[in-house]
This record gives C-alpha cells, sequence and structure tokens, in this order.
C-alpha cells in the first residue's frame, strides 16, 4: 500500500525497524500515535522525527542541543589542528625548521584525518555519533599537549599528524545534523554547523597569537611562550569531549546502543553499508568536488599568514589578523551555500542544487587564481576574502547535496566525502606549497585553476528521480525505488528498509515546485512497502 502518514517508531530517524513492526507501518490510522510522538519534542517533526525548523539560537533538546554540541566540538578540533599555523615564524625559528619542513607538516596536518574520517564515517553508521566524536576529541587532547614538548623538524611534523586526526569530528558533525533535521532545511543545517565549526581554522589565527603575546608579557621568551599556548587549545579538547559524552544524543529517540539493546533499532551490517557507498558512483564524484573547495580552504589555512608575512612584510599579528578574515568567512559562507542549495531545490529542485556547486566553487577558483596574481595588499586581501566566501559556500552547497545520495550508506560516504577534502589539501600543499619550484604565490594561482578545472565532474552526477544539471529525470523514476534498491529482498520482507522508504517520502520536496506536492503514481511503490 503506499506511504502516507507514517509513524517514526523509536530509533527509525537512522537505522529503520526491527522487523517485528506490522507490515501496514505506514498506514492513516497511525496518526494519533505519530501525533502523540511529535508533542514529546519541543519542535515540529517529520515522520523521522527529524526536526522541520532550525532555530539557531535555541538549546531545544534533542535537535537543537545536538547542533551547538556539533559545532563547537568540530571548532575546538579545528583550532587545536591550525594552532602552529599562525605561530610558524617563531616555531621554524626555535625548530630551525625549513621550508620544506613547513610545507610537510601542512601536509601532515591533514593527511591524518583522511584515515580518522573514513573510519569515523562506519563508527557514525554503527556504533553512533556521540561515541565517534566524544572519543576521538579526548585521544586527541594528549598530542595537543605534547606538542608543547617538541625539539625537532620531525617531532614536530609527527604531532601535527596526529592532532590531525581530530578532523574527523566533520564527519560526525554532518552525520549528527543529517538525522536531526529534515531535508528541506539539511544544506542550511550543515551549512551552518560546519561553517561555525570551520571558523576555527580562522579563529585560531586570532587566538593564538593573542595567548602567545599574553604569555610574552607575563615573562616567558619567545621559545617558551608559543609552547605554553598549545595548552589552551588542549583543554579545550578535554572540555568539549566530557560535554559530547554526558549531554550528546545519538538519534532523536534516543541513544543508538540503548535503541538497540531494547530491540528498537536494527544493527546493520558493514559490509553491504560499505558496499552501497563504493559502488554509487555519485560518491566518489563529490568525494573529487570536496577535495578541491574544503580541500583548497584546509591548504589557505596552512599558508595564508606565512604568505602575508613574507610577501607584504607584515608583523605577525597583523599577518595573523588578515589570514583570520579567510577562516572568519565561514561563519556566513558556508551556511550561505547551505542556504541557497535548500532556496534553490524548493524551487527547482536538485538540479539547482548540483548547479549551485558548480557556480560557487567555479567563482573561488576563479578568484584564488586572482588572489595568486595580485601584488597590492589590499587587492589582495579583497580576492582573499572573495576566493574564501565562494569556497566554503560551495562546502556548504556540497553537503546540501550529501543526504541525498544514499540513504542506508549516509556515513561511510559522509567519512569518504570529508577524506577527500583532506586528500585533496594533502596533494595541493604537496605539488604547489612544499618545494622551492614554486612559491606561494605560483602555488595559489595553480591551485585556482585545479580547482576549476576539478568542479567539472559535477555536471555527471544524475538522479534517475530528479534529473541532473543538463538532463531530466528518468522516464517513471521514483524516490521509492532509488532508496528502496539499497535492500535486498531477504531484508525487504523483515521491513529493514522502511525507514529508507519514510526517508523517500520525505525526499518528494527534491522535485521542486514542478511536481514537489505530486502523489506517488500508482504502482510506483516497492510491494514491500
Amino acid at each position: 500500500m503506499a506511504a502516507t502518514d507514517g509513524v517514526g517508531a523509536p530509533g527509525s530517524s537512522l537505522h529503520g525497524l526491527t522487523g517485528r513492526e506490522p507490515a501496514y507501518a505506514f498506514s492513516v490510522d497511525s496518526k494519533e500515535q505519530s501525533e502523540a510522538n511529535t508533542r514529546l519534542f519541543a519542535l515540529p517533526v517529520d515522520s523521522e522525527h527529524k526536526a522541520t525548523e532550525f532555530r539557531l539560537f535555541s538549546l531545544a533538546k534533542p535537535h537543537m542541543q545536538t547542533f551547538h554540541l556539533s559545532w563547537s566540538s568540530f571548532f575546538t578540533c579545528f583550532v587545536s589542528t591550525f594552532a602552529a599555523a599562525p605561530l610558524v615564524p617563531i616555531i621554524r625559528d626555535d625548530l630551525g625548521l625549513t621550508k620544506g619542513d613547513i610545507g610537510n607538516a601542512g601536509v601532515a596536518s591533514v593527511s591524518g584525518a583522511i584515515f580518522s574520517r573514513l573510519a569515523m564515517g562506519a563508527i557514525c553508521d554503527l556504533l553512533g555519533p556521540r561515541y565517534g566524536c566524544a572519543f576521538l576529541i579526548m585521544l586527541a587532547a594528549p598530542m595537543v599537549f605534547c606538542m608543547s614538548l617538541v625539539t625537532s623538524a620531525s617531532g614536530y611534523i609527527v604531532m601535527r599528524f596526529l592532532i590531525g586526526f581530530s578532523l574527523a569530528t566533520f564527519v560526525s558533525c554532518q552525520y549528527w545534523m543529517s538525522t536531526m533535521f529534515n531535508g528541506k532545511i539539511i544544506g542550511l543545517v550543515n551549512g551552518t554547523a560546519a561553517g561555525w565549526g570551520n571558523m576555527g581554522g580562522g579563529a585560531t589565527q586570532l587566538i593564538m597569537p593573542l595567548v602567545y603575546d599574553l604569555i610574552r608579557k607575563a615573562g616567558a621568551s619567545p621559545f617558551v611562550a608559543w609552547r605554553i599556548a598549545f595548552f589552551v587549545p588542549g583543554c579545550l579538547h578535554v572540555i568539549m569531549g566530557l560535554l559530547v559524552l554526558t549531554l550528546g544524543q545519538d538519534l532523536p529517540d534516543g541513544n543508538l546502543k540503548t535503541l538497540q539493546k531494547k530491540g528498537e533499532a536494527n544493527k546493520d551490517k558493514f559490509s553491504k553499508v560499505l558496499w552501497y557507498a563504493i559502488t554509487n558512483y555519485r560518491t566518489w564524484i563529490f568525494v573529487l568536488l570536496y577535495g578541491y573547495c574544503m580541500g583548497v580552504e584546509l591548504t589557505t589555512d596552512n599558508v595564508i599568514a606565512e604568505y602575508f608575512y613574507d610577501r607584504f612584510d607584515l608583523n605577525l599579528r597583523i599577518a595573523g589578523f588578515i589570514a583570520a578574515c579567510f577562516g572568519m568567512a565561514n561563519i556566513v559562507a558556508r551556511p550561505l551555500g547551505g542556504y541557497l542549495s535548500d532556496f534553490g531545490a524548493r524551487h527547482w529542485g536538485m538540479r539547482a542544487r548540483l548547479w549551485n556547486i558548480w557556480i560557487l566553487q567555479t567563482l573561488g577558483g576563479a578568484f584564488c587564481l586572482w588572489l595568486g596574481r595580485s601584488s597590492s595588499l589590499p587587492v589582495s586581501i579583497v580576492a582573499m576574502v572573495l576566493f574564501s566566501i565562494c569556497a566554503q559556500a560551495a562546502c556548504g552547497a556540497i553537503f546540501g547535496v550529501i543526504p541525498f545520495i544514499s540513504r542506508r550508506s549516509l556515513g561511510i560516504i559522509s567519512g569518504m566525502t570529508g577524506a577527500g577534502g583532506n586528500f585533496g589539501s594533502g596533494l595541493t600543499q604537496l605539488l604547489f606549497f612544499t618545494s622551492s619550484r614554486y612559491d606561494t604565490a605560483e602555488g595559489l594561482m595553480l591551485m585556482g585553476i585545479m580547482i576549476m578545472a576539478c568542479t567539472l565532474p559535477v555536471a555527471f552526477v544524475h538522479f534517475p528521480q530528479w534529473g541532473s544539471m543538463f538532463l531530466p529525470p528518468s522516464k517513471n523514476a521514483q524516490e521509492e525505488h532509488y532508496y528502496g534498491g539499497e535492500w535486498n529482498e531477504e531484508e525487504k520482507s523483515k521491513g529493514l528498509h522502511q525507514a529508507s522508504l519514510r526517508f523517500a517520502e520525505n525526499s518528494k520536496s527534491e522535485r521542486g515546485k514542478r511536481v514537489a506536492s505530486a502523489p506517488t503514481p500508482p504502482g510506483a511503490t516497492p510491494e514491500h512497502v
């Protein structure tokens, strides 16, 4: 029978039902129970108990409390990962670092997260985002403290590599938002959570020089002051880890392990979750796309302060302040990209989301090229800000699409996409910023060209039910077919696919005004609904 007014059973927000529920779980006579369940939440929710409203300054449980825990934990990890960047002029004199050492450390700081983000995706799918986020932050804390003990170039590179593992909290952040908020607003929510988290890359350009100056004024020598300064991000790690562990909640209906013990959430198989992620070609295109929006943002965070310090002969504080503008733009730029994605989808569907990615990311590449060619300080600052806004908005736009690629493998795909950002950053720094073959200005120009070239494959992303940038939807394609196709007949007979079908029903908004309110044609719904 056709899906109409479904009930979000406890724990169904992400992992579906257990197979013990009646086969008519979508029937109209479940309406009273659904309305009773929605009254348990402070925000209005859909049939999956995902919030349909986003109230930025609310702490309503569980949706908005999760939002604030998520972005602030990611913010903390960004601060610690890039804490060394604004202090490089001091650290390089203390440790005798060469340009190659500094470049390799930059590559190392983002390379570790390639592996941790892949692992975090699986952890979120199988154990829940709360444990993944809290434990990673806590495990990274000793590494941040140990940065103060480094005495050699190799030690410096190793510690930046290990601290960089904490950037995998990005995956738990985006995954968490996708389990808590409806698809109609997911672009804005994901963009805001990640944008405010990424803002840590800009904030650390202000925080660390300020902390360093305060310690210097207290009487410490320059080579001691920078070491003491790392105790600030280290303490932040401990505090945020405890807050996430004690206040966080995996799903709207409770924590995943608790729901599984009660039999209210099923345990998925890792092999199946992984298979549907790696065999979906859209996953790999978005890995590439994210490598050249988020990836270039990470690259720029590592080189921009030193670039302005050396190119325009600025002092450390002024160079750090200018560099901070790049990362701080995240407070509005990434949410803007998500909002534009949602706005376009409301009017023109998924095709508008894809066009939005191409426009923003291509403009970002053009402004990056301009930044490298600029020879005056004011023009360079303008080019940097425009580059920052477009690149970060493109990141928000990309994660306006990620939740729709796969319902079953959301965690793995989020992890792979996030890892793509780190891989792109590491590769770009290795190619353009670690040797004397190119100076930093030339590296920025080449990076801009690479951004524009690597954005082109978005044109090949096609959703049969919604279409692509240039092609309309496939004939008779329906959301239920696309998301239901991730489950075999045996799994469907047990009702394990029900959460995917509820998601399919809610995702009909991606058709745009064209047919946003059109009912599913007779016979289009899979027989196991």
